[in-house]
């Protein structure tokens, strides 16, 4: 077993628990406030720690209390079960603005760390391993944190928006495929189209049913302004692209406008090149101008092969902010 770590301005670690989920919820609104006042850490993100079967919230997360019992820091480890070319492993994690620079959030990286090579030396896969981590751009030391514990920055992902009240682009899709409103009956084909499309993305892997459903059935997810394209077959309707929202009224403060964030956008690598992604978006924009908000907000890997940035810059949207990706191999 990996020891809990240990620090002299913490008064207790221990795992978290069902019972700290509101303690966990404030702790990180005061985080987001400092870090990414645009968007916050949903009670979805936070239940999944205790309703997924690959997460095991007593050995997976830990929590740093102050003696009067507040949370001064909070992390997990998460190993996802896709793990078709690559087995990851996610170290996640924050620490209180006002408690930091005391050593608190290298006590707990080296904890993730610990936890995280036990996760993978019990694999029995003969592929890569890695350790992943986040930082965001304005996160003052959070780079420099991942850095000193072997982690490298590896990849920049892109925060785009866009103001649903401009002109949107119209665009047509051959009459092989119709654009749809995302309905529950089509989660696993889009599961299922989720997974082929992201199988060039970088290290991306399989989406599980347990998470999926964890996805689509949350409170935040959004389906009138969610889509996907259909083909139009006798022998059956196939999802061969979806665009797939998340609304999170928590975020709206800190980003000074209602909005919604897509979480996923793709098409089938056989459906490529026909626009389907582009009327998606279109689909989508009208939708979330109908409903009242403002913007529309998703991430893109900056050095995404099939073009996403250029087909989401040529739909109106702008680049507001940057986040880093940390790898260590093991």
């Amino acid at each position: 077993m990996v020891d809990a770590p240990t620090h002299p301005s913490v008064h207790e670690w221990r795992p978290a628990r069902a019972e700290d989920v509101e303690a966990i919820l404030a702790f990180e609104r005061v985080v987001a406030a400092s870090d990414h006042p645009n968007w916050v850490t949903s009670r979805d993100e936070v239940m999944e720690l205790f309703s997924v079967p690959h997460i095991d919230p007593s050995a997976d997360s830990m929590l740093a209390l102050d003696d009067d019992g507040s949370v001064l820091a909070f992390g997990t480890v998460v190993v996802p079960p896709g793990q078709e070319t690559l087995v990851r492993c996610f170290v996640l994690g924050n620490v209180l603005p006002t408690a930091r620079e005391r050593g608190i959030g290298s006590a707990l990286v080296g904890w993730q760390q610990e936890r995280a090579e036990q996760h993978l030396a019990s694999s029995d896969k003969r592929l890569p391993g890695w350790i992943i981590s986040f930082a965001e751009e304005r996160a003052s030391g959070a780079a420099d944190l991942l850095e000193q514990h072997g982690l490298a920055l590896t990849r920049h992902f892109l925060s785009v928006e866009r103001v649903v009240a401009d002109p949107i682009r119209e665009v047509e899709v051959d009459d092989a495929i119709e654009i749809v409103q995302y309905t529950s009956e089509m989660a696993e084909a889009t599961r299922l189209a989720r997974n082929d499309a992201f199988q060039d993305h970088w290290s991306s892997q399989s989406t599980s049913v347990e998470s999926w459903a964890h996805f689509v059935d949350g409170e935040a997810f959004d389906a009138e302004l969610s889509f996907l394209a259909l083909t139009r077959s006798e022998a059956g309707r196939e999802v061969v692209g979806f665009l797939l929202t998340l609304v999170n009224r928590d975020d709206w403060e800190g980003q000074g406008f209602t909005g919604c964030y897509v979480d996923l956008v793709g098409v089938v690598r056989g459906w490529r090149g026909r626009r389907i992604a582009q009327a998606l978006l279109a689909r989508h924009l009208h939708a979330a101008r109908a409903a009242g908000l403002q913007r529309s907000t998703l991430d893109v890997d900056s050095e995404n092969p099939s073009g996403a940035l250029g087909l989401y810059t040529g739909m109106g949207f702008t680049v507001a902010y940057r986040h880093m990706s940390f790898v260590r191999v093991v």
